[in-house]
């Protein structure tokens, strides 16, 4: 009898100590959940977004991946692009290139349209980013340059607004003067 007692408070105690355990845990997320909350409110995501650079750069590649060219030179855009700097490494450091970007720098693994279904064949319920774009963005990026030329890069980059150089792996500040 001792000893069903015994065993009782003991696997009572584990209980607790695995209760409060889970506890610690799910109060974690439950805050962690709550600040993303109120972040999200006190900076909610921008709805006045008129035009996607990541879609232009996404519609231009459907066309030239798949032969058309022309017709990616063709696509409209109605605003005034910016111009962006990008330097390719190797994985030891080695500069690779450098380029002009026309517009921005996109990553390769996003898409015009959801990439996947569910098991009855539907469109996920996915919600596109703010660029209107689906996938994960990782992988390599693509770009254009000014002239119209197509880039993929699956290695390091750095890329800013600023023109810069790289000189044996530093990168230094150089002001562009305005004309």
């Amino acid at each position: 009898m001792k000893l069903k007692k015994f065993l009782l408070l003991g696997m009572l105690v584990v209980l607790a100590v695995v209760l409060s355990s889970c506890s610690d845990s799910v109060k974690d997320k439950r805050a962690t959940i709550a600040i993303g909350d109120k972040l999200s409110k006190d900076q909610p995501t921008p709805t006045d977004i008129d035009y996607s650079l990541e879609r232009f750069n996404l519609i231009r590649r459907a066309y030239w991946v798949n032969g058309q060219r022309e017709k990616a030179a063709t696509v409209v855009c109605p605003i005034q692009r910016p111009l962006g700097y990008v330097v390719l490494f190797t994985e030891g450091g080695s500069v690779v290139g450098r380029f002009t970007v026309d517009g921005k720098v996109s990553c390769l693994n996003s898409f015009l349209t959801p990439d996947t279904t569910t098991p009855n064949g539907t469109a996920a319920d996915w919600l596109p980013d703010v660029d209107g774009s689906y996938g994960q963005n990782d992988d390599g990026i693509f770009f254009f340059t000014p002239d119209g030329k197509y880039i993929e890069w699956t290695g390091i980059y750095l890329y800013s607004d600023i023109p810069f150089e790289v000189d044996n792996p530093v990168v230094t500040y150089k002001e562009e003067t305005k004309q």
